[in-house]
This record gives structure tokens, C-alpha cells and sequence, in this order.
């Protein structure tokens, strides 16, 4: 397969909208994680606009649990943007931390949570594919493929990274850097070219954040 079979071609059955739709949310997810690295509360407004988009976009392309990690997304950021204000001595900027024993325990818990409840919801999948009927439909996991196996694993990867990106701690970017890996052929596999694309960059952009939270506690803690 070459570049256009691959990132190109599944578009050319797309609504001009939803391309448009697909580049902002890239757009602004590229700017979060930008502002991220640099420790800036503007990673949350701009992951917000981004968030929101991708849940309309991952709904359509029945990918459940990418669709609910970024409603949570949506849900944290507030949280997360409320955490940053307050540990923020020029309300712009926060320092960061490692995580503690409790927070890894916490991080386990949420993680196996969010694997039951992801594979729930697809369990109910058809049902919901169904517009919300039971006729003639068949409840279980039989329709699931290795993608969507992966979204139920990576939805779970992300929630907990995105848990301790509002705890400022740095083990947060290692969580992305698996999760966003994972992210690439199964974007691929679902005709989300430019979204596959993204995770790509955004790997490479953890790679940094992660170097980049690290100094800087070791900085801050050397003094």
C-alpha cells in the first residue's frame, strides 16, 4: 500500500465537513500538547475544542471508547484547568512532580475500571448501533475486531495519563507515548488518516514532554 491508499483515499467517501471537522481537532490537539510540554494552562482550552470535536468524529466512526476517553477528556480538562489555576503562581505556568505510591495504586484502579466499563459499552455496541432498539439485534463482544480491542486498551491507557497530567506528575507522558504508539495503525485501519498522523507527531511530542517535565523538576530540586 502506498501514502494515498493509506491516509488519502478512505476520504474521498467523506462530507467535506467532516474532513474540516477531523483537521481542526488535530489542529487544536497538536496545540494541547504543545502547551502541555511548556507546562502552560492553555493545554486545557485548546484540548477542550479538540476533545469535543473528536467525540462527534469518533462516534461516527463507531469507535466507543476512543469517543468516551475524550468526553472524559472534556470532563478533566476542566478539572485539570481548576488544579493548574490554583498551583499556579503566575496562573500561566506549574511546576510538575513525580508520582507517589498511593497515586501509582490509584492509577491501577482506574485503569482496570476503565477496562470493564469500555468493554461494557461494547458489549452493548450493537444495540446502540441500533439506534437504541432491540430488534433483531444480538447482544456480546463477537463484533469487536483488533481495533476496537485496542480502543478498549488504550481508552483505559489514556484515562490514567490523563489523571496524572492534572496531577502535574511526569509519568504522565509515559502513559501517552504507549497509548498514542498504539493509536497509529489503529487510526490507519479506520480511514482517520490525518488523526493517525497526529498520534504520531503527538508521540514524538510526548518523547520531549517527557525529557522536558523531567529537567525541569530535576532543576527545580537542585537548587
Amino acid at each position: 500500500m502506498n501514502f494515498y491508499d493509506l491516509f488519502l483515499k478512505p476520504y474521498e467517501s467523506y462530507e467535506t465537513y467532516q474532513i474540516v471537522l477531523e483537521a481542526i481537532a488535530t489542529i487544536f490537539g497538536l496545540l494541547s500538547v504543545f502547551f502541555s510540554i511548556k507546562k502552560n494552562i492553555w493545554v486545557y482550552p485548546t484540548g477542550i475544542i479538540s476533545t469535543i470535536l473528536y467525540v462527534y468524529i469518533l462516534f461516527k466512526f463507531g469507535l466507543l471508547g476512543d469517543m468516551m476517553i475524550n468526553f472524559y477528556y472534556s470532563v478533566m480538562s476542566i478539572y485539570g484547568w481548576i488544579l493548574w489555576s490554583k498551583s499556579s503562581k503566575d496562573h500561566i505556568h506549574v511546576e510538575v512532580s513525580w508520582a507517589t505510591k498511593k497515586e501509582w495504586i490509584l492509577s491501577g484502579i482506574l485503569f482496570f475500571i476503565s477496562l470493564i466499563l469500555v468493554t461494557f459499552v461494547y458489549y452493548y455496541k450493537p444495540y446502540i448501533d441500533n439506534h437504541f432498539s432491540m430488534t433483531d439485534v444480538k447482544l456480546g463482544l463477537y463484533h469487536l475486531d483488533w481495533a476496537n480491542w485496542l480502543d478498549v486498551f488504550t481508552t483505559a491507557i489514556f484515562l490514567v495519563g490523563m489523571w496524572l497530567m492534572a496531577k502535574r506528575k511526569i509519568e504522565n507522558w509515559i502513559f501517552w507515548i504507549v497509548g498514542d504508539l498504539i493509536c497509529i495503525p489503529m487510526m490507519i485501519y479506520k480511514g482517520l488518516g490525518i488523526t493517525s498522523i497526529q498520534f504520531f507527531v503527538f508521540t514524538a511530542m510526548a518523547i520531549v514532554g517527557y525529557l522536558e517535565w523531567k529537567k525541569d523538576h530535576q532543576t527545580n530540586h537542585s537548587k
